[in-house]
């Protein structure tokens, strides 16, 4: 057994806040400012294989940032109401309704930013763009392994603001350095920064329940039936009001009878929460 990555994981599992407590997410998560910063991405303490965790997420379903439950291995209900709206003949409505509700991936990497390296491993958390360039410099064989602890590289993180991207949003592009580099001349913060890291898998983000979370679909499908929700969001994303509900009739069920959205939502779950179907896309 690696006794050291059993320890931090016995230290992540006791540093977390006791129920109604809260998260420093400034000490777990670290985010690009605007500028250049330079950045080691260091090896997983969770899988020594892939710095990469891959989580999904849903957007704009509530005020609320919602992690699916098949990052687990449990049901998702949205992700099964999403599928079942693609299914039998092609329609319209019910296509982009379904694109509306797929999850959207994160990726998260444990980093050490120099200039901050007393502030230890934190995780960087980016989507697919950043994530295809990363992977694009590891496959390089001109540029080998980036988190090699003794002959690795540092990584050059650049970021412009919503004047440059045209959006609200700032973009980052990735450079790595052309000289290899120990990730540190001193042993012990080595043996720190690869052990002590926080798991995005564990504590970081509140798990739903199978029934809240078709209760929070359920009011999103038919918001006329819900008062507004005010909701702080528990985690480093930036929050965003729940996307717009759908309008108009959308025929979730394939067959010719026709329902109420209540009345099909009721029947494509209602032989579901006893995990019985096991249609599920993952």
């Amino acid at each position: 057994m690696d006794l050291n990555a059993l320890k931090a994981k016995l230290d992540t599992l006791q540093s977390k806040p006791q129920q109604g407590g809260k998260i420093d997410y400034s000490t777990i998560f670290w985010k690009p400012t605007i500028g250049k910063q330079q950045i080691r991405i260091v090896p997983s303490a969770y899988d020594a294989s892939n710095p990469f965790t891959e989580l999904k997420f849903y957007y704009g379903i509530t005020n609320k940032v919602m992690i699916s439950p098949s990052n687990f291995g449990d049901k998702d209900p949205i992700a099964l109401f999403a599928g079942k709206l693609r299914e039998g003949e092609y329609n319209k409505e019910n296509y982009v309704l379904a694109k509306k509700l797929d999850a959207k991936n994160r990726i998260f990497v444990p980093v050490v930013v120099r200039g901050e390296e007393d502030k230890g491993t934190r995780l960087w958390q980016f989507g697919k763009q950043v994530y295809e360039e990363l992977l694009a410099l590891a496959v390089d064989d001109e540029i080998g392994d980036y988190t090699d602890i003794v002959g690795g590289r540092d990584l050059t993180i650049e970021t412009v603001g919503p004047e440059s991207t045209g959006t609200p949003y700032n973009k980052s592009s990735v450079r790595v350095r052309l000289k290899t580099s120990p990730l540190s001349e001193d042993a012990t913060k080595v043996e720190t920064w690869t052990n002590e890291q926080p798991d995005p898998k564990t504590g970081l983000f509140k798990v739903y329940s199978f029934d809240e979370m078709k209760s929070a679909l359920e009011k999103w499908l038919s918001p006329e039936d819900n008062e507004p929700e005010i909701a702080n969001n528990p985690n480093s994303f930036p929050t965003k009001a729940a996307a717009a509900p759908p309008t108009g009739n959308f025929s979730l069920d394939t067959s010719n009878v026709k329902k109420t959205k209540n009345d099909q939502f009721d029947t494509l779950f209602s032989d579901d929460k006893d995990g019985e179907n096991d249609d599920l896309p993952f």
